[in-house]
Formats: C-alpha cells, sequence, structure tokens
C-alpha cells in the first residue's frame, strides 16, 4: 500500500501513524532505535505490506500490468490503489479528505526532528503539491507515477500506467474494494497483537 493507505489503517495514535509513515526507510531492528508506539507503527507498516504482497486479489491487479512495467508493477498498484481510497473516502471515514491531510501535514511538521533525513527532504514536495489528496483524481495519480518515473530515470515507464488506469478502471476498483475490507481486518488485529 501507498502514503495513504498507510496512514488510515494507523488509526488515531499520531505516534503510531508517524512510525507507520516513516517504516521504508527504517530498516532491520532499527526500529529499536524510536521510542515504542513509533516502533509500533514500524512494525504495523510492515505487517500491512507482508499482508498486501501474498494477497491473491493483489497480484490480481499486478498481473494486469505486469507485461508492461514489470517489478514496478507493484509499486503502480500501491498507487492506484491509493487513488481509490482517497476517491471513495467517505466510506472510510466521516471526516473530509482535505482536513484528514491537513492534519496529518501538520503532524509531519510538528514531528519534523524525529523523521529521517529522507522524509525531511521529501516532505515539503508532498506537502507543496498535496499529494495525499491528489491520489483522488486520475490526474493526480497521472502526475504521482510521472514522479516516481523520474526517480526510475525513465526506466519504470510507469507515467504510462495511467492507460491502465482508465481502460480497467472498474476492475482495479472492484480488486481494491475487496482487498481494502481485508486489510483493514487485518490491521486492526496487528494493532492488537503489537
Amino acid at each position: 500500500m501507498n502514503f495513504l493507505a498507510h496512514i488510515y489503517l494507523s488509526g488515531d495514535d499520531d505516534e503510531i501513524t508517524i512510525g507507520n509513515f516513516i517504516a521504508d526507510g527504517i530498516k532491520g531492528k532499527r526500529y529499536l532505535k524510536y521510542p515504542p508506539k513509533i516502533a509500533k507503527g514500524i512494525l504495523l507498516h510492515r505487517a500491512i505490506d507482508s499482508f498486501t504482497d501474498s494477497h491473491p486479489t493483489v497480484h490480481k491487479s499486478t498481473k494486469r500490468l505486469h507485461k508492461n512495467y514489470s517489478h514496478y508493477s507493484g509499486v503502480i498498484v500501491d498507487i492506484l490503489y491509493d487513488h481509490y481510497l482517497a476517491k471513495n473516502w467517505k466510506k472510510y471515514s466521516n471526516q473530509p479528505l482535505d482536513e484528514y491531510v491537513e492534519e496529518f501535514y501538520e503532524l509531519l511538521r510538528n514531528n519534523f526532528t524525529i523523521l529521517p533525513a529522507r522524509i525531511q527532504r521529501m516532505m515539503p514536495y508532498m506537502i507543496a503539491d498535496n499529494w495525499l489528496l491528489s491520489y483522488a483524481t486520475v490526474e493526480g495519480i497521472g502526475k504521482i507515477l510521472a514522479q516516481m518515473n523520474v526517480r526510475t530515470k525513465g526506466v519504470a515507464k510507469m507515467n504510462l500506467a495511467v492507460v491502465e488506469l482508465e481502460e480497467y478502471y472498474e476492475e482495479f476498483e472492484y480488486e481494491f474494494t475487496s482487498f481494502f475490507d481485508e486489510l483493514i481486518i487485518h490491521a486492526n488485529q496487528k494493532l492488537i497483537e503489537l
């Protein structure tokens, strides 16, 4: 899953949310250097990723993209799934998405010093371009995919995946919805276990 899903699945605890958000940059046992709840968020992130990467519905989505995008298809599906979460936000939250996103950005600003350097460098761009809110539109997802493609020096051709998004829009949405319902249950269970 991508940023918005990880943030959402953290629940209402700010420290767990921070941990879940920064987790990709925290390797091995380095999570132990963080306060307990941030460490819990990092472990939650890993559990979410493991569940997602092994799920047959996600495999169905990535298989649709594999011919054109090879091993980048999983990254693309993570981004596409965040689109459907943002687009259907009212189904998952009573708080408007724009308010939710702004509160998250404020959380990052207020905790800047604890963020890894990579996140500190990325954060101003994320907020200025309002990545999380932009996920709600196909145009916004197109921009995110283009930015990701630049990070691969154009090798991934991820910017072209909007074509498949539009062509298989309903299929991806159905797959996301059925998968995400299961992921919510899994993440909530992990929060209790951790």
